[in-house]
């Protein structure tokens, strides 16, 4: 097992920057703005032989009995409940503060091992900036400066100073990645939690919520799986805060690195235009699809039947290949069947096509509706094969493909779903033409004596026939 180490502080003393400095990355969204990080973020990381695993949390307010931020609170607290070691992270500029005394005192009483670390040092005196810190009473205090980078190998090395190296390197499974997206307050956090069955991230009734995109690895019948927790996406021209521009971007990375993207529509509402902009940026990215129809609990049947309308008509193109379900996740209502289908789409969207089988299969489609005419000539499609997977790529040779009518790559995109049965996958189909050994190569050139007799012939030529 890796250790963890959890770090924790007031709002705005580097948590994020130095989560980033550790897991080599930049996964937490970094800005000098208090308040950004608000659910746990998990990442990994290596000191030499040595793994571990980082847990960046909000800022610690233990005090607030209600909102946002005693959610956040409780975000912190159950991290630190999972740490090996809690870094305490302190403000070396603006100094000791009232409430870095409340938070010690509360991680002091949790019984986990901490160490006091001083940021923001960068040329400063570093016995004289930690000083003030000693009336913690938590041991000596360790400057560092997480955006120069300055003694966080020897942070590091202190912190997992007593855990040995791993006997052997664990591999890694490839399992399914699941996106969560939406518009907005629809209901994406919550999802999560009942996915899980816990209180994972902060679920509020509050638009905007969520800022980050927050991976969480779970079991579900000896099967493992990531679930990605991501902000809402709002049109273009509501955004305004560089926070949340900075959500967009990171929601937008998770769907390309997710294998399959759960979309969350809200049935107390009209499917928007956001909605349909979602959907087609997911079929772009070429990911596996389900839809989460959700509140549903709250709706009378007529209520349903024109929700079910209005996505007939708006989210048409997904209907032909993608699973929809009808759900509540405050209640659990409706949740069996999603991660079955997840599960199918995944598998669809990984899967491994046969050649022999595939060529039949288009064999089969052109005999059943030959490609149109393309002027005199009509293309010839030879044989298939598979060029990728995540989505499923079928590249198909033949000569004067340029010419395939879109209408019939559609065609044959049905047709190959059908016979492999790829429900909850978008499915491509591209076209090769063989290529002319010949094209590049011209007549060699003459001889003297060869071009002699040609010029010959054409002057005995024009006596002849003038």
């Amino acid at each position: 097992m890796k250790p963890t180490l959890v770090l924790v502080g007031r709002p705005n003393v580097g948590k994020s920057t130095l989560f980033n400095r550790l897991t080599r990355s930049r996964d937490a969204i970094v800005a000098d703005i208090p308040g950004l990080t608000r659910d746990r973020h998990y990442g990994h990381g290596r000191l030499g032989d040595k793994p571990y695993l980082v847990v960046d949390t909000g800022g610690f307010e233990p005090m607030v009995k209600d909102g946002i931020l005693h959610e956040m609170a409780k975000q912190t607290r159950q991290a630190v409940d999972e740490a090996d070691r809690v870094l305490f992270i302190v403000d070396g500029r603006n100094g000791l503060a009232p409430h870095d005394k409340v938070i010690a005192e509360q991680l002091r009483k949790t019984g986990r091992r901490i160490m006091l670390v001083v940021n923001k040092t960068e040329g400063m005196a570093l016995s004289v900036v930690t000083a003030e810190f000693h009336e913690l009473g938590l041991g000596e205090p360790c400057a560092i400066s997480a955006a120069h980078g300055d003694n966080v190998n020897e942070l590091v090395g202190l912190a997992l100073a007593d855990f040995p190296p791993p006997q052997e390197e664990e591999k890694e499974d490839r399992h399914p990645k699941i996106a969560i997206v939406g518009r907005p307050n629809v209901g994406k956090s919550t999802l999560v939690n009942t996915l899980l069955g816990e209180e994972r991230v902060i679920a509020f009734d509050q638009p905007g919520t969520t800022r980050d995109s927050i991976y969480v690895d779970f079991l579900r019948n000896g099967r493992p799986y990531t679930l990605i927790d991501t902000a809402g996406l709002r049109r273009r021209g509501k955004v305004f805060e560089t926070v949340e521009k900075f959500s967009v971007v990171k929601t937008l990375q998770s769907v390309e690195d997710a294998n399959v993207v759960v979309l969350v529509l809200d049935a107390g509402n009209e499917i928007s235009d956001q909605d349909t902009h979602i959907a087609g940026f997911i079929l772009e990215t070429g990911r596996a699809l389900v839809v989460a129809v959700n509140k549903w609990d709250g709706l009378d049947v007529y209520q349903r039947e024109t929700i079910k309308s209005d996505i007939a008509r708006k989210l048409a193109f997904l209907l032909s290949f993608a699973k929809f379900h009808y759900i509540s996740a405050l209640r659990g209502n409706g949740m069996k069947g999603l991660l079955p289908s997840i599960d199918a789409a995944y598998a669809a969207a990984m899967a491994n096509l046969s050649t022999p089988k595939l060529t039949r299969t288009l064999m089969a489609a052109v005999e059943k509706q030959p490609p149109p005419h393309a002027g005199i000539s009509r293309p010839k499609l030879r044989y298939a094969h598979q060029g990728g997977s995540n989505p499923p790529l079928i590249v198909i040779h033949g000569s004067g493909v340029d010419k395939v009518s879109e209408t019939y790559r559609r065609y044959l995109e049905n047709t190959f779903r059908e016979a492999f049965q790829l429900e909850g996958t978008p499915l491509r189909v591209v076209f090769r033409s063989g290529r002319n050994p010949y094209a590049e190569k011209g007549p060699a050139p003459l001889s003297e004596a060869e071009a002699k007799r040609a010029h010959r012939r054409r002057m005995v030529g024009r006596k002849k026939y003038g």
